[in-house]
């Protein structure tokens, strides 16, 4: 069977239209959980639909339009992030990987031994410089 509502000429008119209706629904949810629950609740006035619209539409800018994906901070953040920082560990020496995750211990996991908050003040870059060597010796 083939799919003929979004193949080559007919997505350019089926999908905008998914799109109003789509909206045109979302708009009249706001409208109506404002018009029932705010005057009430916080003495406001009722709006109309295009008022919703515009009120979804401002919203969605303001906050987003989501992301989807593993919810959360937790999700570990950009797939490209994660596999830069795998490639950089595991290009360090043991050494180098023992005092990155004691490091990370230190910050992050370790709080009921953190003693305040004076270890967020340090730079990462102090904590991993390497001691120079005396050249003049």
């Amino acid at each position: 069977m083939r799919r003929i509502f979004f193949e080559r000429p007919y997505r350019f008119i089926f999908i905008p239209v998914i799109a109003v209706a789509v909206l045109s629904l979302v708009s009249f949810v706001v409208m109506q959980l404002w018009n029932n629950l705010l005057p009430d609740i916080l003495h406001v006035s009722t709006i109309t639909f295009w008022q919703a619209a515009g009120i979804f539409i401002l919203c969605k800018i303001l906050f987003g339009f989501g992301k989807g994906g593993r919810p959360g901070w937790a999700g570990g953040g950009a797939p490209w992030m994660r596999k830069r920082m795998e490639e950089r560990f595991k290009n360090l020496s043991p050494e180098e990987q023992e005092k990155f995750k004691a490091k990370m211990r230190d910050r992050m996991c370790n709080w009921e031994n953190r003693g305040g908050f004076g270890k967020f003040g340090r730079q990462w870059e102090n904590d991993f410089k390497t001691e120079p060597e005396d050249k003049d010796q």
